[in-house]
Formats: C-alpha cells, sequence, structure tokens
C-alpha cells in the first residue's frame, strides 16, 4: 500500500474511532459526532471550537449561521468554497446549551485533532476563534491580541482570527478584520511572502 493510500485508510479509521467516542462528557447529551469535513488532502485547514445545535443534528461542521458567513467570506476573500479546505473543530460533540468546552474536554479529543492535522498535513491552518487558536499556538493570549500576523507552526503557516459567530456580534469592524485574515491565508496558501512570528514567542511571550 502506498502512503497516500495508507494515510486516507488511517483517516478513515480515525474518523471511525472519533464517532465511537466515549472519553469525556459530551457523549452524553450529543445527537451525532461532528468529525469534520472537507478534502482530507487539503493545503488549508480551518480549525474552530465545537459543534452547535445544528452541526449536532446534521453531523457537519459550520452548517449553521457561522457557517454561511464562513463560506461567503472563504469565496469572496479566498476564491474558494469548503471543498477546497478541510473543516474541523476543537472538540467534536457539542457542549450543552453551547457552553464553552472544558479543559478536560478539550484535552480528551485533542488527539483526534493532532492526527487530523498529521494526516491531512495542510501547509495553512486558520483558527478561528480562542479555542483553537489558544490550543495550537499554546498560549493564554486571547484572539483579538493573537489575530492580525501569522506564525510559523510546526512547518506550517498558522493565521489566527476571529470566529464567525464573533462576526455576527460584532458588525463591520469585525468582518473587516476577518477578511484581512483571509487575504493572509490566502497569500499563504499560494506561496505568497508573508512574515512569519515564530509560535513558540507566543507562549513565552504570555508567561511574562
Amino acid at each position: 500500500m502506498s502512503t497516500q493510500a495508507s494515510g486516507r485508510a488511517r483517516f478513515e479509521e480515525l474518523r471511525t474511532e472519533a464517532l465511537a467516542c466515549t472519553r469525556c462528557r459530551l457523549r452524553e447529551q450529543r445527537t451525532q459526532v461532528v468529525f469534520g469535513m472537507g478534502d482530507p488532502a487539503a493545503d488549508l485547514m480551518f480549525v474552530g471550537e465545537g459543534p452547535g445545535a445544528e452541526e449536532d443534528r446534521q453531523g457537519l461542521p459550520f452548517v449553521g449561521r457561522s457557517g454561511k458567513l464562513l463560506d461567503r467570506l472563504m469565496a469572496e476573500e479566498m476564491g474558494l468554497d469548503r471543498t477546497s479546505a478541510y473543516i474541523a473543530n476543537v472538540v467534536k460533540c457539542r457542549p450543552p446549551q453551547n457552553r464553552d468546552p472544558r479543559p478536560d474536554e478539550i484535552s480528551a479529543c485533542r488527539p483526534y485533532l493532532e492526527e487530523q492535522i498529521e494526516l491531512i498535513d495542510p501547509a495553512v491552518v486558520v483558527t478561528l476563534g480562542n479555542f483553537s487558536s489558544k490550543l495550537l499556538l499554546d498560549t493564554t493570549t486571547g484572539i483579538t491580541k493573537l489575530r492580525g500576523r501569522a506564525y510559523d507552526w510546526n512547518g506550517r503557516v498558522l493565521v489566527p482570527t476571529l470566529h464567525p459567530a464573533a462576526v455576527l456580534r460584532g458588525g463591520g469592524d469585525a468582518m473587516a478584520l476577518v477578511r484581512a485574515d483571509l487575504v493572509r491565508a490566502k497569500a499563504a496558501c499560494s506561496g505568497g511572502v508573508v512574515d512569519l512570528v515564530e509560535s513558540a514567542s507566543v507562549a513565552r511571550n504570555a508567561s511574562r
């Protein structure tokens, strides 16, 4: 079996494992596990926080109002649709009443996300909001300070931006920030010159 075929097979195994996951309390009230969707060989990956009510119902990420906005911004700023990327979340099951995921829930689900990233092997990762940005950059610094730049992260480019739900709440100013971040991600995807910040320095600065 070729390396590529082996990777695809492992990706399907990982999906099957996740769909039957009982690692944390989120299993108790979920309708479905939301593993992810898109091209598992994509150069671009989006990582959000966790499923909402509509995502839990359909078993797909970003299919509610936030997802419609993400689709629109991808098309307008990057010339892409979700079939050209892969979309996943930090946690794969909906937290009750859309509360924030708890640290132990994030820890339980983290291995799924880490292996997804390893197998997909994207050149660019766009983190949507606080939880995915803090997790992958290993920092306590908030998204409003993290966004606006690109990070050299494990041999990839990581671009943090606001979560689409925050844009829906924040209006035009928040929308403009996300548009700028997606333009930065597009440049990184196309091999354009992007000034990179070392991701390790983010954690060091946050600890000071």
